[in-house]
Order: C-alpha cells, then sequence, then structure tokens
C-alpha cells in the first residue's frame, strides 16, 4: 500500500481574490504543503535530503483540475500520495477537499525530476528508494 497524508490547511483572507474565492495559485502552494508532509510520513525530510544528499525535486510539470471554490477560514484538507516513481522521476497526486462535508475542491498531480545541486538530472539514492516505493 502506498504512503498517503492528510494535511489540514485553512484558507487565509490573503489567499483569496476580489471574488472572494481562493486564488488558483495557492491550490500548487497547498500541494507543495501536502508533498513535504508526506516526505516526512515516508520517513525523510526533504530539507535534509537537499542539504545532506545534494537532491533535489525539480517540478517538470504541475496539473491542477479545479473543481469547486474555497473561501476565506475554510478547512482545506490535501491528499497526497505517491502515483509513481522510477530512480529518475517522481509523480504525487492530490485531492483537495472541504474538511466540512468533503465537497472536492480540486486534484492535481506533480511530476518530478531528481537532480543534483547543478540542476542536473540524476538518480535517487538507494536510500530513499523504500520511501518512494522502489
Amino acid at each position: 500500500m502506498k504512503p498517503e497524508t492528510e494535511t489540514h490547511l485553512r484558507v487565509r483572507y490573503a489567499e483569496t481574490d476580489q471574488m472572494g474565492v481562493v486564488y488558483y495559485a495557492n491550490y500548487l502552494v497547498w500541494m507543495e504543503v501536502g508533498r513535504v508532509e508526506l516526505c516526512k510520513a515516508c520517513g525523510f525530510n526533504y530539507r535534509d535530503m537537499e542539504q545532506e544528499d545534494g537532491i533535489y525535486l525539480a517540478v517538470a510539470e504541475a496539473q491542477c483540475r479545479y473543481r469547486s471554490p474555497a473561501r476565506f477560514d475554510d478547512e482545506v484538507i490535501v491528499r497526497t500520495w505517491i502515483e509513481t516513481a522510477n530512480p529518475r522521476v517522481a509523480t504525487f497526486a492530490y485531492e483537495m477537499r472541504l474538511a466540512e462535508g468533503g465537497r472536492m475542491l480540486a486534484t492535481g498531480q506533480t511530476r518530478h525530476l531528481f537532480v543534483n545541486r547543478q540542476m542536473q538530472r540524476t538518480r535517487l539514492p538507494e536510500k530513499y528508494h523504500a520511501m518512494f516505493g522502489l
């Protein structure tokens, strides 16, 4: 079974637009929050992977399908899991729902290349394979 996390967020006023709904780019930020929490749940700190091993997750592609608006002070649950992974690429998947009632707000995916400090493609060190389901 693939690990997944649920991260709870509260919509801040600054995240809304003139129409009073969450500005679309904030969903990508929420995906990042979910991704960092998933890494912790898998047994490693993303910051340590960068600092100690010089491995970065460079975003190669991001996709978000908006289904329903969220508004100021709504509690949002970001569900995050690793959809696919190999030693060179990982794809994370996301669902964002309202905590109250479970209404789907958005779904998305981000595809990441493993790169080194020089931003050159590299392979994921073996010590992380199990955490990525390899």
